[in-house]
């Protein structure tokens, strides 16, 4: 008897696991709405990372930032008077070794292609006077605007390392980041990329 009623209780549990494994199907479309529920206060805390981000500095693809500096020679450099161009912004300082290297690249970029105009940002606590002996040793044909590193333009903010150059599209807004040294024909292709003019060398 202990056996037999062994083996029926053994049984039944079976059955019951049996309906157990089946119940899941249908009650798994009332399982996952609370597990959606999560989903959209999710979307708040995520907010405020990417808010953050553009917040903490650097101007990211889709941005239309602005800079309006006075240049070392005396005049202004004013990205919304570039519309129309496609802008180089290039972060740069003198103590900067891969900086220097892109320079007469940049440079050339600037005298040959009428459409693109480069700017140097310098992110340099030097002072004018120093910067200025600097450039004629290391002339470039475009416009060198100087920042405080400690109190960085709004629109760009702090670079976290150097150099750093923006792309900047005709109608003024980014396009590309470049986090590394940059050469003439990077910036071409990635005009190209964009849409703009592909140039065959």
């Amino acid at each position: 008897m202990n056996t037999m009623n062994r083996s029926l209780h053994l049984s039944a549990l079976a059955v019951v696991l049996t309906l157990a494994a089946c119940k899941p199907h249908p009650e798994q479309p009332q399982a996952t709405p609370p597990a959606a529920k999560p989903a959209p206060a999710q979307p708040a805390p995520a907010a405020a990372p990417a808010t953050a981000s553009p917040a903490a500095g650097l101007a990211d693809v889709g941005a239309q930032p602005t800079l309006r500096l006075p240049t070392v020679d005396g005049k202004t450099f004013d990205l919304a008077e570039q519309r129309g161009h496609w802008v180089v912004v290039n972060y740069w300082a003198t103590w900067c070794g891969p900086c220097l290297e892109e320079m007469p690249d940049l440079s050339a970029l600037a005298a040959l292609r009428e459409y693109i105009k480069v700017v140097g940002v310098a992110n340099d606590d030097i002072a004018p006077a120093q910067l200025q002996a600097f450039l004629q040793k290391h002339p470039v044909v475009y416009p060198i605007v100087q920042v405080d590193p400690g109190s960085p333009p709004a629109d760009f903010g702090a670079p976290p390392t150097l150099p750093i150059s923006w792309l900047i599209d005709p109608q003024g807004k980014v396009v590309k980041r470049f986090m590394r040294p940059v050469k003439a024909a990077d910036i071409e292709a990635a005009i190209a990329a964009a849409g703009g003019p592909a140039t065959a060398g």
